[in-house]
């Protein structure tokens, strides 16, 4: 059995994983999905002082308090950069590190440089003309590749804007989660924002999954993540199996 840790990206909660997380647990898993300070049902602690490092201490925080164990640790989106400073925190107790259409940093990259030139021009014009400057606006749904009117109704009520502090933060990795196993998942059938991010996973030797959907996996094809998600945690578990290692 493994222990999967599921992390939320922009403007979402933990509650974006609940088509997800039944499956997994029906498969014999433990599931955690928090959601992070200052967003969703957590919005009335939004300031702007929350940043990358509190969003990283909210999970350590999970990891340590709960004791858990043999973690699969799933960042979707912005919370790549959640999950690379985590597993450099907990590199003993993260034992797989699971990229969704995320960001794939190294030390002292923020996830803003790793946005495209006219996605981060835009996020960064949104936060200073709507944002009061140090927030982003929750963006349309139909960019995100979520077509669905029942999806859309669903995610729309529960959206926060998201802390900008969190993109401009650098990530800050010592290396000692660079022996932990990693795999990136791409969803292709939307602009594709994370498609730099996939090539620079393959490079890293990491295997590298596409799901033909939109940028909102967990909502619009929860069986077929699922079933990634089930088949890398029982790869890593497997007795016979070779160990894997991100390079």
């Amino acid at each position: 059995m493994s222990t999967f840790v599921l992390v939320h990206g922009a403007w979402h909660g933990g509650w974006c994983w609940d088509r997800v997380a039944p499956l997994l647990r029906a498969a014999g898993h433990e599931v955690h999905s928090p959601t992070l300070t200052g967003l969703s049902e957590r919005a009335h602690l939004l300031s702007p002082q929350v940043g990358l490092d509190t969003h990283t201490e909210d999970v350590v925080r999970l990891i340590d308090v709960l004791q858990l164990q043999q973690v699969v640790l799933v960042g979707h989106s912005y919370a790549g950069q959640i999950v690379s400073a985590v597993a450099d925190r907990r590199p003993g107790i993260v034992g797989l590190r699971v990229y969704l259409d995320a960001f794939v940093g190294t030390d002292g990259e923020s996830a803003r440089e790793l946005l495209p030139p006219t996605v981060e021009h835009h996020w960064a014009e949104s936060a200073a003309q709507d944002g009061f400057g140090w927030l982003v606006p929750v963006r349309k749904l139909t960019v995100l590749g979520v077509t669905e009117p029942a999806d859309i109704d669903w995610l729309t009520p529960r959206l926060t804007p998201h802390p900008w502090k969190t993109y401009t933060d650098r990530l800050r990795l010592t290396g000692a989660a660079d022996e932990t196993p990693a795999a990136f998942i791409e969803c292709v059938s939307w602009m594709r924002v994370f498609r730099d991010q996939a090539d620079r996973a393959r490079e890293r030797g990491w295997p590298v999954h596409e799901l033909r959907t939109g940028h909102e996996a967990m909502v619009t094809e929860p069986a077929a993540l699922s079933a990634v998600l089930l088949a890398l945690a029982a790869e890593r578990t497997a007795p016979s199996a070779a160990p894997q290692r991100g390079r």
